[in-house]
C-alpha cells in the first residue's frame, strides 16, 4: 500500500535497478539542503511560537533545535555584518608545535632513564638474593641438629 500524497514513498513503493533487484533506500542517505528563504521562515516561525509550541515545529519540520538556533545566529551575525559564527574545531598547530615536541622528548628520555635504572637495580638486586640464598642453603645443609 503506497502513501496517499503524491511523491512521497509508501511501504510498497520500491526502487529496482537496471538488473531488476530491488535496492534498499534507507542504503543511500542523503543529505538534506535548506534555502536561505526556507531557513528564515523556519526561524521565525519558531521564535515567534509561544513556549510549549517550539517543539510542535520541530517535529513538524523534521529539524533539531541545534540547526535552528545556528540558524538564527548566521542571521544576527549577517544583521550586525559579521561573518556567521563557525563551529568551534580542535586546533591543529599545537600537535607539531617544535618546543612542545622538544619538551616531550625531553621528559621521555628522563622517563626511560628511570625505567633503566630501576631494571639494573633489580638484576642486582636479584643476584644478590641467589647469593645469599646460595650462602645460607650450604651453611643449613652443613649444620647437624
Amino acid at each position: 500500500m503506497s502513501s496517499s500524497i503524491p511523491g512521497l514513498p509508501g511501504a510498497d513503493d520500491r526502487v529496482v535497478d537496471q538488473a531488476g533487484t530491488a535496492i534498499d533506500p534507507s542504503a543511500r542517505p542523503f543529505r538534506r539542503t535548506f534555502t536561505a528563504e526556507y531557513r528564515a521562515r523556519v526561524v521565525a516561525e519558531y521564535e515567534a511560537a509561544p513556549h510549549g509550541e517550539k517543539s510542535a515545529v520541530l517535529r513538524r519540520e523534521g529539524l533539531y533545535q541545534s540547526q535552528v538556533r545556528r540558524w538564527a545566529a548566521a542571521r544576527e551575525a549577517l544583521a550586525r555584518g559579521t561573518s556567521a559564527p563557525r563551529r568551534a574545531h580542535r586546533s591543529t598547530g599545537g600537535k607539531d608545535d617544535p618546543a612542545r615536541l622538544r619538551a616531550e622528548n625531553q621528559r621521555l628520555a628522563r622517563e626511560l632513564a628511570k625505567s633503566q635504572a630501576v631494571v639494573e637495580i633489580m638484576g642486582k638486586l636479584q643476584g644478590l638474593l641467589e647469593a645469599v640464598s646460595e650462602s645460607t642453603d650450604t651453611s643449613t645443609s652443613s649444620r647437624k641438629r
